[in-house]
């Protein structure tokens, strides 16, 4: 599906949130460096005030203990839970912003630090060097383990395991497809842009329009039409792969958006897109038992 900015009418209210300038000391220069010039934009900054927010410890499969960052509203559940993937800049505020947002709708969500065992995006000087010196070194079947081991841990947790989501931003776009075909109790996933075609790697064997007959879970794919890293022609042939395969997932295009059109850290941000995504985002959700 198309969507035309005469189609935006209806956009959802935002949460009740605040704005400041992106300066949060813990984000360092690196971090920085990689997205100017975008550092001076405003961001979203959502209270952790009447919810359980805070750093935990998610055992992997092969033992290591994987940060993650954990959020769920007050009482005693249990609550629906959304895995969220980040980017390729990783655990940092945004995503754990994104997280408090939907604890604000009601869900349990949980954020794993998934390139904690290659290295710390925030300390690397370039995108060029993130890219080379950090996530292509991150296999693909490490990060569906760690996702794995978050919705057990949001499980014992105060989580319902009934109703799992996913959503992954970017780089955790092409995560989201890959999850939907490899977790059987996945209800629903929600995928912000990312590749969807590729050349096969031995971490990367498998891209999501290689996996579209095995999907388990339906996929919503939002795409911004001038994203130079996923071509729309991509974007169509994941569609009408989807259609052949005879699975359910709905793909929508906002033909005036660039890359990291939700990223309201980034100067990509169009805000009345990334608005009519989480609606629809939501939505999706709710429809589907999440």
């Amino acid at each position: 599906m198309l969507v035309k900015d005469s189609d935006l009418d209806s956009l959802v209210p935002g949460l009740p949130l605040s704005r400041r300038t992106f300066a949060d000391g813990s984000l360092v220069a690196g971090f920085a460096a990689a997205v100017r010039p975008s550092v001076g934009h405003c961001v979203i900054q959502t209270s952790a005030e009447g919810l359980k927010a805070g750093d935990v410890a998610v055992r992997g499969r092969d033992g290591i203990q994987v940060r993650a960052y954990w959020v769920q509203p007050l009482g005693r559940g249990p609550f629906p839970t959304v895995l969220v993937v980040p980017g390729i800049f990783g655990l940092h505020e945004y995503i754990r912003d994104t997280c408090r947002r939907l604890a604000r709708q009601g869900y349990q969500a949980i954020a794993p630090n998934v390139f904690q065992r290659q290295g710390d995006p925030s300390i690397v000087p370039s995108m060029a060097e993130i890219h080379s010196g950090i996530v292509s070194r991150v296999p693909d079947r490490q990060v569906l383990e760690d996702l794995d081991a978050c919705a057990s841990w949001a499980a014992a947790n105060g989580g319902d395991p009934e109703r799992l989501g996913l959503t992954g931003f970017c780089w955790g776009g092409r995560i989201a497809w890959l999850y939907a075909a490899h977790n059987l109790r996945l209800k629903a996933a929600v995928a912000w842009q990312g590749r969807v075609a590729g050349v096969p790697t031995e971490n990367s064997p498998c891209h999501p329009i290689d996996l579209l007959t095995a999907l388990q879970a339906p996929v919503l794919g939002l795409y911004g039409g001038r994203d130079q890293g996923v071509p729309l022609d991509d974007v169509e042939m994941l569609r009408e792969g989807l259609t052949r395969a005879g699975k359910q997932g709905e793909l929508i295009v906002y033909p005036d958006a660039g890359h990291a059109f939700h990223a309201d850290y980034r100067s990509g941000y169009r805000p009345e897109y990334a608005a009519d995504g989480w609606r629809r985002m939501l939505r999706w959700f709710r429809d589907r038992g999440v």
